[in-house]
């Protein structure tokens, strides 16, 4: 379930003298990153992009969802998916996880990643004013489900004033 260390390649369209961005440092940024961006695909192949919170817990990217949201839908169908955060700016840097959706069925493994969400969101999930309070309780007893995707590419995109394309491979499991 714990995906290793990928190895990262510099990409061909990089700056001259740019380097690859260590995994330690992609990882940093879905560390902070407080809005991820979850691309699915309809049945009927159309795309659907939502706004979502996420957390790197339980060795892959960690979101929740409700059963009959759209997002759930998509992927009980097709579980490929795309999570994007980033700067929205021409500096910094913007982080892709490409991979496979599954459902995290085991209550340690809901508590683990419940347990990441409120070190990473704090209030927002822990105190009754918080917007998502609640949400963990939820996530816990199974009412509200909770996705892992299991990393298979990723990229880093260094921007202003070195351009970089980092792409990540994980070793098939």
């Amino acid at each position: 379930m714990f995906a290793a260390e990928p190895d990262a390649v510099l990409g061909p369209f990089s700056s001259p003298g740019a380097q690859a961005t260590p995994w330690a440092s992609a990882l940093a940024v879905l560390g902070e990153a407080e809005v991820f961006w979850l691309s699915t695909v309809r049945p009927d192949g159309r795309p659907h992009v939502t706004p979502l919170l996420g957390v790197w817990s339980l060795g892959g990217m960690c979101f929740t969802t409700g059963g009959q949201e759209r997002k759930a839908r998509n992927l009980e169908r097709n579980p490929r998916c795309v999570l994007t955060t980033g700067t929205n700016a021409l500096t910094g840097v913007d982080v892709v996880i490409e991979g496979v959706a599954s459902e995290v069925d085991g209550r340690s493994e809901r508590e683990q990643a419940v347990a990441d969400f409120e070190r990473k969101y704090g209030t927002h999930l822990t105190s009754p004013e918080g917007a998502w309070y609640g949400l963990g309780d939820s996530v816990i007893a199974g009412a509200t489900r909770l996705y892992r995707v299991a990393p298979t590419v990723g990229f880093a995109f260094g921007k202003l004033p070195t351009s970089s394309q980092t792409r990540y491979t994980w070793p098939s499991p």
